[in-house]
């Protein structure tokens, strides 16, 4: 019996190790989980704290905005006098030389014809020569029927049209045809083209 008692020492022992053994590898996975889930939580709570920052970043206060606009209204009253739509690129109107009115219509964008039926966009950027302010009345009310006209005719167009400086005289040409019709009896004097882009 002694002999068996001996024999079992050495296996709980053997079995204990084996256990030691096991323990140190538990430690190093964990210590591995440990920095993997650091690293998951670092990324959480920084990609939380820069949307807090962005969202919860506070509006300008009264002060500031009340100068803000004071310096706009400045700006009008040295620059002409802007339509109804002014700031947010609604149109704008403003007087030239010789009497003349400028009216710059709000940026028109559209999606352009290929042959490729690759998608193309157009914008632009417009400014009407309207020889008074009698033009000018008579063109605010009718400006969405403008745009419409625009974009009707525009969306037709292939890059191919508008390439070289006969496209864009031919465009011109087209667009105060269009302009004329919406005026009539009036008539506007010139388009400007002030910004062109295709892409």
């Amino acid at each position: 019996m002694a002999e068996a008692a001996v024999k079992e020492a050495p296996d709980a022992e053997a079995a204990e190790g084996e256990d030691g053994e096991g323990q140190p590898a538990k430690k190093k996975l964990s210590l591995k989980l440990l920095i993997i889930i650091g690293a998951a939580a670092l990324l959480v709570l920084g990609g939380g704290g820069t949307a807090a920052f962005f969202l919860l970043k506070p509006k300008p206060d009264a002060a500031a905005e009340k100068g803000h606009k004071a310096k706009e209204k400045k700006k009008d009253e040295k620059g002409g006098k802007e339509g109804k739509e002014g700031k947010g690129g609604g149109a704008q109107v403003r007087e030239g030389p010789d009497g003349v009115m400028f009216y710059t219509l709000p940026d028109i964008v559209v999606n352009m014809q290929t042959a490729d039926g690759r998608p193309t966009f157009l914008k632009l950027k417009l400014t009407l020569e309207l020889p008074d302010q009698e033009a000018v009345d008579a063109m605010e009310p009718n400006t969405p029927r403008l745009q419409d006209m625009f974009q009707t005719f525009l969306r037709e167009l292939r890059p191919e049209d508008l390439s070289g400086s006969q496209g864009s005289y031919q465009l011109r040409m087209e667009l105060l045809r269009r302009v004329n019709l919406v005026l009539a009896p009036s008539k506007a004097n010139a388009v400007l083209i002030e910004e062109m882009l295709i892409n």
